[in-house]
């Protein structure tokens, strides 16, 4: 008598090649719920739908599937163009350093993991999971909604940051140019900024920032979560690499524009080398630095949660562990103050090593904030707004 198949109703996520997260997991405001189920049949043969639109200013354009995997799962990038309302967004948050910030994408190719945006996909009745990093929202017209907005009566210079969110030198920013319009506002108005981003494709744009950066108006942070190229694909699978990363950042400094590295976050057990990380940074130029801890609200939590038993089983108790121990016993806690740092003692001496690498390297001793005096509105139907 054969053996009976065996039947496994809760099948253990599997890593997919080129993204971050492994499943297209329900968000909080679903109606239904789904759960996989393996009924012992392979998956059908079905070819890898489309490569690419000619004009990626058509309103659905999908992008070739760059991760080189050749399965049936793999999945093409869908861009969505859309009309933005609105381009700046406000902060009203004591943790940050800065007053609006703004994002041309929703949504991130780089599909970092552990990113805090990913439950932000699940207003527009998406799931934070694959969907965040394959299905994106391009705002067509936000530099248009950018200059009408820095040529109101009622606007003052402050605190700008691009790419606060969702990643400005995304994959699709290489045609889509977003970024680039919205530089090329700013810098018409003379409204300072700083950018954020894990992309080499800041490069394009020095110059235009360059010459900003010389009158105190850009300054360019960059991410580097790891040294190690093997973890920062697993975190980061569409980002550059770590040592391109170092690469853009001794770009940045040696054409004179004001540099510093995130070592954001910084994940328990995962990725250990933030004092090499800083040192590296340091060496090519990078004078101004931070760090957060890995924060994980809404979906975020199950979804890394997943990432781990793909990626990391042997470990992933252990990391949860002490995820909540910075926590106050919870997954995520949101409150002011500790939200971005965490607390108890592992938090503690995260936050001394941190400062003890800034001072032997004398990172972060200047703080020379961008001006603000320099602002003029832009103009608005041929003619100069005015006040």
């Amino acid at each position: 008598m054969p053996k009976p198949i065996p039947i496994h109703p809760h099948p253990p996520p599997a890593p997919r090649k080129g993204r971050g997260a492994v499943s297209n997991m329900q968000h909080r405001f679903s109606q239904d719920e789904r759960e996989a189920f393996d009924d012992g049949w392979a998956a059908s043969n079905t070819s890898n739908l489309i490569a690419f639109s000619a004009d990626p200013t058509s309103a659905e354009a999908v992008f070739e599937d760059e991760s080189g995997d050749d399965e049936a799962t793999s999945l093409a990038t869908e861009v969505r163009l859309e009309d933005c309302k609105s381009a700046l967004c406000a902060n009203d948050s004591p943790d940050l350093p800065f007053e609006r910030s703004l994002n041309p994408y929703r949504g991130c190719e780089h599909g970092c993991i552990y990113c805090f945006a990913r439950p932000t996909h699940s207003y527009l009745g998406l799931s934070p999971g694959l969907d965040f990093e394959t299905r994106l929202i391009a705002k067509r017209n936000i530099a248009a909604v950018l200059r009408r907005e820095l040529a109101a009566p009622s606007y003052r210079p402050g605190g700008l940051v691009i790419g606060a969110a969702t990643d400005c030198y995304q994959p699709i920013e290489r045609q889509l140019r977003l970024t680039r319009a919205v530089i090329e506002v700013l810098a018409e108005a003379r409204q300072p900024f700083s950018i954020i981003t894990k992309s080499s494709a800041v490069e394009r744009d020095l110059d235009l920032i360059a010459p900003l950066a010389a009158r105190g108006l850009a300054a360019v942070y960059v991410t580097i979560t790891t040294l190690d190229a093997q973890l920062a694909r697993k975190l980061e699978p569409r980002a550059a690499s770590p040592a391109r990363r170092l690469r853009t950042l001794r770009t940045l400094a040696d054409a004179g524009v004001p540099t510093g590295v995130s070592v954001a976050p910084q994940i328990p057990f995962i990725n250990t080398d933030m004092e090499q990380v800083l040192a590296a940074a340091h060496g090519v130029g990078a004078r101004h630095a931070f760090y957060t801890v890995l924060r994980l609200p809404w979906e975020v939590a199950p979804l890394f949660e997943e990432w781990l038993a793909a990626h990391y089983p042997d470990r992933a108790e252990r990391v949860m562990a002490r995820v909540r121990e910075m926590r106050g016993g919870r997954v995520y806690d949101a409150r002011f103050g500790t939200r971005m740092k965490g607390e108890g003692t592992w938090a503690d001496l995260l936050g001394q090593r941190f400062a003890g690498a800034c001072a032997r390297l004398g990172m972060n001793r200047a703080r020379e904030g961008l001006r603000m005096d320099l602002f003029r509105p832009p103009a608005l139907n041929g003619q100069q707004a005015l006040f």
